[in-house]
């Protein structure tokens, strides 16, 4: 696993993890899988799954009756992460603030890391 040792590689605020938890008993799922993958205006997007089945390779951050899983690829990229769950007038969702991303699209859905950080494959 990716990371410091005894620090977890995302932290989940009460909003977020009182949704996942939401989610995860209406459909009986494991909880989510958060990654990142090529794509969007910027270069990489940020990626949600239910997750059936837990991969021993993926770190598992609990909180509050919420389960987030991080794929093994996108551990480096997400590390120090914080997933919000916010609502407004017009929209409602998860919301990553992530000290790694160096810029955005203006529509907020594409991020672009350092350079120094390999894409995954």
């Amino acid at each position: 696993m990716f990371g410091i040792p005894g620090k977890q590689a995302v932290t989940i605020t009460p909003k977020a993890a009182a949704q996942i938890a939401k989610l995860m008993a209406k459909d009986s799922h494991e909880g989510l899988r958060i990654g990142v993958k090529k794509g969007g205006c910027a270069g990489m997007e940020y990626t949600m799954e239910y997750v059936k089945e837990v991969n021993p390779l993926d770190e598992i951050v609990e909180q509050d009756g919420a389960r987030v899983m991080i794929a093994p690829m996108a551990q480096m990229f997400l590390f120090g992460t914080e997933v919000d769950y916010e609502t407004s007038l017009l929209e409602s969702g998860f919301k990553f603030r992530n000290p790694n991303v160096v810029d955005a699209c203006g529509c907020g859905e594409s991020i672009k890391f350092d350079d120094a950080l390999s894409a995954p494959k």
